[in-house]
């Protein structure tokens, strides 16, 4: 069974077949402390592996399916972003906030431009972009 937010209907498939819950699979053994936002690595652990993930594996979810990415205002200036596909609005990385409920309504979009910026995330979504991409080729061999 899934958890993140949105996975009961996110049925979308992108141009490989794959919906978001194979996605969530796949990047379940490829999340790790390299890819996690430098501000919070000294909390990450494999039992919370989407923490610190969400910019670069939304923006990542972005390139396969399209859509928009969309950033929850968390309060202290940060955003915590997901996806919206058309009618589809999943979010790979809910799960990092445990039993907190995000309000994922009339949230501002997020741009890549201004997300990657910061060259840091830039080389992490590159990081999680070239393990998704061997992850997916080992899957067709």
């Amino acid at each position: 069974m899934y958890r993140f937010y949105g996975w009961q209907s996110a049925d979308i498939a992108d141009e490989q077949g794959l919906a978001p819950r194979d996605y969530y699979d796949l990047l379940s053994g490829i999340w790790s402390a390299d890819t996690c936002a430098p501000r919070m690595r000294g909390d990450w652990s494999p039992d919370n592996p989407t923490l610190g993930q969400c910019s670069i594996t939304a923006f990542l979810m972005q390139d396969l399916y399209g859509g928009k990415v969309l950033g929850v205002p968390l309060g202290d200036g940060n955003f915590h972003c997901f996806n919206v596909v058309g009618d589809c609005v999943f979010d790979l990385t809910s799960e990092q906030f445990g039993s907190r409920a995000l309000d994922y309504d009339n949230c501002p979009e997020q741009r890549r431009e201004d997300h990657f910026a910061k060259v840091e995330k830039r080389q992490r979504y590159e990081v999680l972009r070239g393990r998704l991409m061997e992850a997916l080729a080992g899957r067709r061999e």
